[in-house]
């Protein structure tokens, strides 16, 4: 069921969002309607969103099981500001 929504906004961001709106086709409302589906389904989601530039990344390195990066990071500071 549709429900009206009365939304004020500056006359630029409307005129943006309408320009946005078509060229792409769609309708105001269901650019609304997205955005906020959008932000309740990020807001429900207890994942971390990883970019794709770190996913992209991920796997590179091959360390060994027994490697501790605290000890090395530590290490590294002490070594730095010796």
């Amino acid at each position: 069921m549709n429900t009206k929504l009365t939304l004020n906004l500056n006359k630029s961001s409307i005129e943006r969002a309408k320009k946005y709106a078509k060229k792409h086709n769609q309708s105001l409302s269901i650019l609304v309607e997205k955005y906020f589906n959008l932000i309740s389904e990020k807001e429900n989601s207890n994942e971390i969103e990883i970019s794709p530039n770190v996913l992209e990344l991920s796997g590179i390195i091959d360390l060994n099981e027994d490697y501790d990066a605290k000890s090395e990071y530590g290490k590294h500071i002490e070594k730095k500001y010796s």
